[in-house]
């Protein structure tokens, strides 16, 4: 271990942070402080319990992993009792029916026509291959990896669901295991032999907390590292990398060695005092959605179609929801008593391109249960709970990569580091695993010297 380190600060308790305080207080090094603007720990990983009893996440986290270590941490942070083990039942709500997800492998649940447009699609785009032209951006690859009708029915409206922004300003390097790419040959054999295809993707199955949501990973994991380490309604405002402090709110001034930051990298590299003007510009320009999740408790038992679905994809308009969860489905004890309420948990994308109305979104999530066919009425509603997460999906824009490149390095000169869901921008290795071993992995950089494995500049 490296003696000349000195006291280290990590600016933000969600996993990323967490992550790395972990790792050094398991290294037995203890001169470190984790700072966190909130009253609570978590980040987007936190979890709520409103008045009526009801538990919600932000967002329809699930538990799931790439890496043994993180497997083996969760152990200590939940014995095997205190978890749920699920098996995933996801599905696409479009054209008044049902569908297994991934939706390219499961079209033969579309009205006649609308299978055939997509198997006539990807026998074109099999054909053209990269004959095609060059890809520029994601709108482009999904054309021409899944054809016209793959694309045109679920793909394009969907993905404008989801990210907020337009498709065309995308990258489709970020792809990975995020996004199920087709075999014609295996779609083809699904359509004639009537089989689905349900089991695709590292989250197949999944764990979830059996009490105090996803939150309670965290909440716990906090334990394990010690309260003493942690300050909360800590807001930092500016980092001076020379004289090696940095100052909260109230103009309080904390020393420090070495820096890592977990938040936004936008807003941290205007918080860094001499930092070249164009590369904080740069650094401003990266992209990012915000999300509207609104959590509804309901009395009585859902529909028997509901009685097992995970989490439901809506890519059509008529509601402004990309995504709901049946969030009591994860545990009984996500609501109050589950003999006599179950839940729904909604998701809705925002930007400037897709603005939307912090006064509305209840109601709009409402009226989109009603049209969708999720709930018959407002009578069985008990409980009205929402969160708006001002940065929840960093945007794979075309020019991220260079900005990243460029900013991060130039601030790894002065020792500040940034890594994270928004640290580091990189919506690919975002989840909670991922970030977690963030944290973790630049702790052994900075202690011993070691490569990081999950994030990478490339």
């Amino acid at each position: 271990m490296r003696k000349d380190i000195g006291k280290i600060i990590i600016l933000g308790a969600g996993p990323t942070g967490l992550g790395a305080a972990y790792r050094l207080k398991e290294l037995g090094y203890d001169d470190f402080i984790v700072l966190e603007r909130e009253n609570h720990i978590g980040g987007l990983s936190a979890s709520f319990e409103d008045r009526k009893g009801f538990t919600w996440d932000i967002g329809g986290h699930i538990q799931f992993s790439h890496y043994r270590y993180f497997d083996r941490v969760m152990e200590k942070c939940l014995n095997r009792e205190d978890w749920l083990q699920h098996k995933r039942d996801s599905w696409i709500w479009m054209k008044k029916r049902f569908i297994p997800y991934p939706f390219q492998n499961n079209i033969r649940y579309l009205p006649n026509e609308d299978t055939w447009k997509c198997i006539k699609g990807l026998i074109e785009a099999s054909k053209k291959g990269m004959r095609g032209g060059k890809v520029r951006n994601f709108r482009e690859w999904m054309f021409h990896v899944f054809g016209k009708g793959i694309a045109e029915e679920f793909m394009v409206p969907y993905n404008r669901k989801v990210w907020a922004h337009p498709l065309g300003q995308m990258s489709y390097r970020w792809i990975g295991d995020r996004v199920s790419v087709v075999d014609l040959n295996k779609v083809v054999e699904k359509v004639v032999m009537g089989k689905d295809d349900i089991q695709w993707g590292p989250n197949s199955t999944f764990k979830f907390p059996i009490k105090g949501g996803t939150g309670a990973i965290w909440k716990n994991t906090g334990e394990l590292i010690g309260e003493n380490k942690f300050r909360t309604r800590s807001e930092v405002r500016r980092v001076d990398p020379v004289k090696k402090e940095l100052f909260l709110a109230g103009n309080k001034k904390i020393d420090y060695d070495v820096l890592l930051n977990t938040g936004p990298l936008d807003k941290f590299a205007g918080m860094v005092d001499n930092f070249p003007p164009a590369l904080r510009k740069k650094a401003k320009t990266l992209k990012y959605s915000s999300v509207n999740v609104v959590g509804i408790g309901l009395k009585g038992k859902p529909r028997d179609e509901l009685k097992k679905k995970c989490w439901m994809y809506f890519p059509e308009s008529d509601c402004p929801f990309y995504r709901v969860t049946v969030f009591s489905n994860y545990s009984p004890n996500n609501v109050p008593d589950s003999k006599l309420y179950w839940s729904l948990m909604a998701e809705t994308s925002e930007s400037k391109y897709k603005p939307v109305s912090k006064d509305r979104i209840v109601k709009d999530t409402i009226d989109g249960f009603k049209a969708t066919g999720l709930i018959e009425n407002k009578s069985g509603i008990v409980s009205k709970w929402s969160y708006r997460a001002s940065y929840a999906y960093p945007v794979p824009s075309l020019e991220r990569d260079g900005i990243l490149k460029d900013v991060i390095l130039r601030l790894e000169k002065s020792e500040l580091y940034s890594r994270g869901r928004f640290g580091g921008w990189k919506y690919e290795m975002g989840n909670q695993d991922h970030s977690f071993m963030q944290g973790v992995e630049w702790v052994d950089r900075v202690v011993s010297g070691k490569k990081e494995k999950t994030y990478s500049l490339k």
